[in-house]
């Protein structure tokens, strides 16, 4: 089947003028022999290939555009378990996604792909031109960090830490061996989960931040000096401080899982927030389509226009972090001191089906439409006087995705409690979460 990917990536791409492709790959044990398959599809299809080897996806896009080389596919599985992997397949200036996968899904069904002079295959070694691209971009001010790194042994092992210290960070490495088995915790940054040891280190060794960082590279997870998660949407918090002021009235995609502490303080820094789709491929294009400067997810992908080239770079967004604390006297805990205070919940996941998700997010907005103001980009979110609940079907699966925010703890309950009740009367119980 990877064979047959290959091969309609190649004639699907071809379609577009790329006949010269990339190919890189993560650390995972097949990726190599996926590499093997890729490569001699992409070849037999007449395409000339520039193998990176072993990169994080960021690197990969950064090859785009540092060999000017617009199209082809990252061998990877991000954050997944050890056995799973797949493929990330660029054309033009970002990876494709819904109905073109689903035209390359057909394309390799069809199986008819021409015979082709074969293509030839060179190597590129991209890992000093990324390093010194981002010490140029980033200079760290008196205050030097000290930092926990935690790669889950996932890619990143191979160039974070090595980064950082280049930047100049005091680098305190936790799982940063190359080991595809990932032994220690999956390479899921935002699951707290994964997060436990990256704590206890960050407190072991009084470091100022603790930075984790997913399987190929484009999440970031970040841990105070206290020992605290801090969400994508605090993150994004500090990076708007820094970038708002120089593009006063932008536009800013707020991603409608985040705290309304994120959208106040985007409108006190004067800007205009935008509550948009989640889904890391569906805010690429809308960033894209609006011109915006930047934007992130709670998930920890932080996508940089400002200073940097508009994808996600977990290793990049770490550095600008970095830089930010350099330059101040403060820690991460004290900077976000002074952010509108709410209380929130977890992700709570419903089990339901994939028939019925949507017509149950359907009747979720009927129902409130009556009497309160919803947000309907992206299934429900509904405010409240003092907070708001959101209600969405699940982009990967048969659940339906609820969390709800108020400005105070008993507002909270009541929110939830209003929710709950309501998602039990359509036979959504709080017992089958997932």
């Amino acid at each position: 089947m990877m064979h047959d990917i290959g091969s309609a990536f190649a004639l699907y791409a071809r379609e577009y003028g790329y006949t010269h492709l990339l190919l890189g790959r993560d650390n995972r044990s097949s990726s190599l022999r996926f590499r093997n398959i890729l490569a001699d599809a992409l070849l037999t299809a007449g395409c000339d290939i520039t193998d990176l080897g072993v990169v994080v996806t960021p690197m990969f896009y950064f090859a785009s555009r540092h060999l000017d080389l617009h199209a082809g596919i990252m061998i990877t599985a991000s954050h997944n378990p050890p056995e799973y992997n797949g493929c990330k397949l660029l054309l033009g200036d970002s990876t494709i996604y819904g109905e073109q996968i689903l035209e390359i899904k057909r394309l390799a069904e069809e199986g008819c792909f021409p015979v082709r002079s074969r293509g030839l295959l060179t190597l590129a070694d991209i890992q000093e031109p990324y390093m010194q691209m981002i010490e140029s971009k980033i200079k760290l001010g008196p205050n030097i960090p000290k930092v926990v790194v935690d790669c889950a042994n996932g890619t990143a092992s191979v160039f974070a830490p090595e980064l950082f210290r280049r930047l100049g960070c005091e680098v305190i490495e936790l799982y940063c061996e190359s080991d595809s088995s990932f032994p220690n915790h999956h390479p899921d940054p935002v699951n707290p989960e994964n997060m436990h040891d990256l704590i206890l280190k960050v407190k072991e060794t009084q470091a100022d931040i603790g930075i984790g960082i997913d399987g190929d590279g484009d999440r970031l997870g970040v841990v105070d000096q206290k020992g605290n998660m801090i969400w994508g949407d605090l993150l994004m918090i500090l990076f708007w401080r820094e970038i708002l002021p120089h593009y006063p009235g932008s536009t800013c995609l707020v991603e409608v899982k985040c705290s309304q502490s994120l959208i106040d303080e985007i409108e006190k820094l004067g800007g205009n927030p935008f509550i948009y789709k989640t889904g890391h491929s569906l805010i690429k294009a809308k960033m894209k389509e609006i011109d915006a400067v930047f934007t992130g997810e709670m998930s920890g992908h932080m996508f940089f226009a400002d200073e940097y080239y508009g994808f996600d770079d977990a290793l990049y967004a770490a550095a600008r972090l970095l830089r930010i604390l350099s330059h101040s006297n403060q820690s991460i805990e004290e900077m976000l001191a002074d952010i509108s205070k709410y209380y929130i919940t977890p992700e709570i996941r419903i089990s339901s089906t994939e028939e019925e998700k949507f017509d149950m997010v359907n009747q979720v907005l009927a129902h409130f439409k009556k009497d309160h103001e919803v947000i309907d980009i992206d299934g429900a979110r509904i405010i409240f006087p003092h907070g708001w609940a959101l209600v969405r079907a699940s982009n990967t699966g048969p659940e339906i995705i609820f969390r709800c925010e108020g400005d105070s703890p008993a507002s909270l309950e009541e929110i939830k409690k209003t929710m709950l009740d309501y998602l039990n009367s359509l036979g959504l119980k709080a017992g089958d979460q997932v």
